[in-house]
């Protein structure tokens, strides 16, 4: 595993979640030059999905310049990792159409004068006459011969299909994608900052995947790759273990949002601020109180 490649791709924004974990599942997997050759079932397998959906995302991701792919004969697919050349603008839009080679509309060309219509018959008026409409060029109109007349049905219409909400069976798939990616964010960057692997156990699993019930699955693998950096006291006494996110893991989230990491001795000095405000009113309301009884006697 890099974790050069792994700390790069991280960050990227615009992704969907399952783009998402194909590329940090081939970050896994590749060195520091983001060169891996893992098989689609691999890559299925790690991320539960399947190949059809990890071949999908390996489309968008090579699209945006997030992947390139060296396809070789009798041999693995060499993939390189390339999160520096990310271009979220150059995703293709869904409602591409393809179009011919030279750009031009199906059926375009010189199609056949209607029915066969007479040419000019032998009663024309002759050159220099004042017939009317004289000057003028008269071309047939040609019919168009992809428009298929629609005729009215007598049947009601059809009422638009329901969107029907996810299974169970593809929310514990999703589930299993947002604890897959939230596990290797707070991996990698455990790693990076302190040398080694986290410890990984069923405990660790439940704290895992009730962080991501709790931020969601979108914010939950941000929130625990930038729990690492924290240098709050209790958090680096406890080697940023896991369960201290998930204990303070919506007030984490609003410091990695606003991006202000509060600390012991942060803490401490707004409590000073605080309890020196509080005095001061205290003493501007006696002096008030004894500026009212002297102006009562």
């Amino acid at each position: 595993m890099s974790t050069i490649i792994m700390s790069q791709c991280w960050p990227l924004q615009g992704l969907s979640v399952t783009q998402k974990a194909v590329l940090i599942s081939l970050a896994d997997q590749a060195n520091d030059d983001g060169v891996c050759w893992p098989a689609v079932g691999t890559i299925a397998a790690r991320c539960c999905m399947s190949a059809r959906a990890v071949r999908t995302a390996m489309d968008h991701l090579e699209a945006v310049g997030l992947l390139a792919r060296d396809r070789r004969f009798n041999s693995s697919t060499v993939y390189s990792v390339t999160p520096a050349k990310f271009n979220a603008a150059a995703a293709p839009s869904k409602g591409t159409r393809k179009t011919g080679k030279n750009g031009t509309a199906p059926g375009a060309g010189a199609a056949p004068h209607a029915g066969g219509a007479p040419g000019a018959g032998g009663g024309a008026p002759a050159a220099g006459g004042d017939a009317p409409g004289a000057g003028l060029e008269v071309r047939p109109v040609p019919p168009n011969r992809h428009i298929t007349p629609i005729e009215p049905s007598d049947e009601p219409p059809v009422a638009p299909p329901v969107a029907t909400p996810p299974t169970k069976a593809e929310l514990e798939e999703q589930m299993q994608v947002a604890c897959k990616a939230t596990w290797g964010a707070y991996r990698a960057a455990y790693r990076n900052r302190h040398g080694v692997d986290p410890v990984r156990n069923a405990k660790v699993n439940t704290n895992v995947r009730d962080l991501v019930k709790r931020l969601g699955r979108e914010e939950a693998p941000l929130v625990a790759g930038w729990f690492v950096s924290v240098n709050e006291q209790y958090a680096v006494k406890r080697m940023h273990d896991l369960g201290v996110l998930l204990a303070g893991a919506e007030a984490y989230r609003t410091q990695w949002a606003t991006g202000r990491q509060v600390t012991a001795t942060i803490a401490q000095q707004q409590d000073q601020t605080q309890a020196n405000a509080s005095a001061a009113d205290d003493a501007k309301a006696l002096l008030r109180r004894m500026k009212g009884n002297a102006n009562a006697q």
